[in-house]
């Protein structure tokens, strides 16, 4: 089997502000298995919360060199790949989400089927996906509302005046809300923002305290008004179950966990313990994005928006359209790059 690693940069269409970071532009790393002729897809974006750069995940997948060259789409499932690449990137989620995904969709291909026929789901009743309004001055974030008109917004609080914000966006459409504050609230200003907010169509509202304050959480989950979803206090398998009895619903992402085969098994391990199941993105290419579009059957709420924040794609795959996905006729993730 060969690897070819591919840096890009993605630009975005607007700045894109959460409530602990800003920015314009966004370096990822495309990772291309080849192996009996067919090519596979994966993609592990840069990200300094979580001390990620493209050149650690350079630097640890080329670890694995000698692990991945002996391998075989013949003779490997991907759960059996991703045991195997696990010990190499223990220590590296995001390089292992990259592998796992190129080596799913190489494998699919192999098959010769599209990855959820592979995974045996129907797409009959897919979720809609949200588009995200990153935090921006009023103005600009009903201008972003009326540049994208959809369905679903996940509006990016985390500020002084985040109902104030939200009574605005209302005035300008009749789309379901949700929020998401990053970690950005106290658990008083939670249970108290949630009434106003139930008012203003909101649907839930993710990750408002701080990732290990579980004292906190606990207080919201017991008063909130809304449910609320785990995000950056849920990264890895092992807190699922950390987050029953703290949060209504968790929301995993394919880079945090090590990829799409431990997503599969959170969301199994979520849904037995009766927690609302989403897969997040990350701002990245239609790679990472298509990747995320075959797990739709298995959820219960989705945010698959990040190609379209990019002012200039860097592959084609699953169209998004009113919130709505669409599919490639080609196996696998349907990615290819452009």
């Amino acid at each position: 089997m060969n690897i070819l690693l591919k840096p890009f940069v993605l630009k975005l269409q607007h700045t894109f502000t959460i409530s602990r970071e800003s920015h314009n532009k966004q370096p990822t790393l495309i990772v291309c298995l080849e192996d009996e002729g067919i090519t596979g897809y994966g993609e592990a974006t840069s990200n300094p919360y979580y001390h990620s750069t493209v050149n650690i995940l350079q630097k640890d997948i080329l670890h694995c060199w000698e692990f991945i060259k002996h391998a075989s789409v013949k003779h490997t499932t991907p759960e059996n790949f991703w045991k195997l690449a696990h010990p190499y990137l223990k220590n590296n989620m995001f390089a292992l989400c990259a592998l796992d995904m190129a080596y799913t969709d190489l494998y699919a291909r192999y098959k010769q089927q599209k990855l959820y026929e592979y995974w045996d789901e129907t797409i009959d009743n897919n979720p809609l996906t949200n588009y995200t309004i990153g935090i921006d001055t009023i103005k600009k974030m009903v201008f972003k509302i009326q540049e994208k008109p959809w369905p679903l917004y996940k509006i990016k609080l985390g500020t002084k005046d985040d109902i104030t914000i939200v009574t605005e966006l209302r005035k300008h459409t009749d789309a379901i809300f949700r929020i998401d504050a990053n970690c950005g609230w106290t658990a008083n200003e939670t249970i108290q923002n949630a009434i106003h907010l139930k008012t203003l169509g909101v649907e839930f509202i993710e990750q408002p305290l701080k990732a290990d304050d579980w004292t906190s959480i606990k207080k919201v989950y017991e008063n909130s008004v809304l449910p609320i979803i785990a995000d950056e206090s849920c990264i890895v398998e092992q807190d699922i179950k950390k987050c029953a009895g703290f949060y209504h619903g968790v929301n995993i992402k394919l880079v945090k966990c090590g990829g799409l085969t431990p997503a599969r098994r959170m969301i199994s391990e979520a849904k037995k313990l009766q927690l609302k199941v989403m897969v997040g993105c990350m701002t990245e290419s239609s790679v990472g994005i298509s990747a995320i579009a075959h797990l739709l059957p298995q959820l219960d709420y989705v945010d698959m928006d990040g190609a379209l924040l990019l002012k200039e794609d860097i592959a084609k795959g699953v169209v998004i359209e009113n919130g709505k996905i669409f599919y490639t006729n080609s196996y696998g993730t349907g990615v290819e790059l452009l």
